[in-house]
């Protein structure tokens, strides 16, 4: 596999603080009842890691890792990423951080059914690159890089599962981001390509540096990270390390 390339962005350190979140609590309501999602979250994420958000439907994760991945802002409490406080930023700031500094992968692989692989991936870049040509050289290095070279024309209908899963992280890795938040990646792929799918976000962590971030209720797949944050309730049971 070719090094991932990482353009002007300075090399990721663990040394360096990525992500600190203090009492942070996330509440929804529904009718007359309000939901305590998160119930008070003290986390500190350095650059550089690869960690499981582990835990039962119900207990936190996806909301935790929405607010990681600025889709969506605390009730109370404080997120900083990369030394800026999230929760008092507008909805242009936060598209701008999840454009520049942010790849998403998810469990439903989310490609656009109408486009090739290659467009699937160059689709992420137009915010930032106005140049078709440099959008497509990019598409073709990252999805030759996981392993899909050939694969370049191929619409998402004519890829297998763990094909598809491919094209979406190549799809998170178009604008070089500093974290990959992956959620439940593996969900919807039988062993074999699960295995697949975790050796390439391990291969891409190592050779990169960048921060991956994944929520699983497969204890296998949390077992194969370096950190594994488990919660239950909303709130963070255990934090191990490897």
């Amino acid at each position: 596999m070719t090094e991932v390339t990482t353009q002007d962005q300075p090399p990721h350190t663990e040394a360096a603080l990525l992500y600190q979140l203090t009492g942070v609590k996330r509440s929804y309501t529904k009718g007359s009842v309000t939901v305590e999602a998160l119930r008070g979250i003290d986390l500190s994420i350095n650059a550089g890691e690869m960690i499981a958000l582990e835990g039962p439907s119900g207990s936190g994760k996806s909301t935790l890792l929405q607010l990681l991945g600025a889709l969506e802002i605390p009730t109370s409490g404080q997120i900083r990423f990369a030394g800026r406080s999230l929760e008092n930023e507008n909805d242009k700031v936060l598209t701008d951080i999840r454009c520049d500094e942010i790849g998403f992968v998810f469990q439903q692989f989310n490609l656009i059914p109408t486009l090739t692989a290659e467009e699937n991936v160059a689709i992420a870049m137009v915010p930032r690159e106005p140049s078709r040509e440099r959008r497509l050289a990019r598409a073709t290095e990252l999805l030759t890089l996981v392993g899909l070279g050939e694969r370049l024309g191929h619409l998402p209908s004519r890829l297998s599962g763990g094909e598809q899963q491919r094209v979406a992280i190549a799809r998170a890795l178009a604008n070089t981001p500093r974290v990959v938040i992956a959620d439940e990646p593996t969900g919807n792929l039988d062993s074999t390509n699960a295995k697949e799918i975790m050796g390439l976000l391990h291969k891409l962590h190592s050779e990169s540096g960048v921060t991956v971030i994944i929520a699983t209720h497969d204890e296998d797949i949390a077992r194969q990270t370096e950190r594994r944050i488990k919660l239950r309730d909303g709130a963070i049971t255990a934090d191990e390390r490897a």
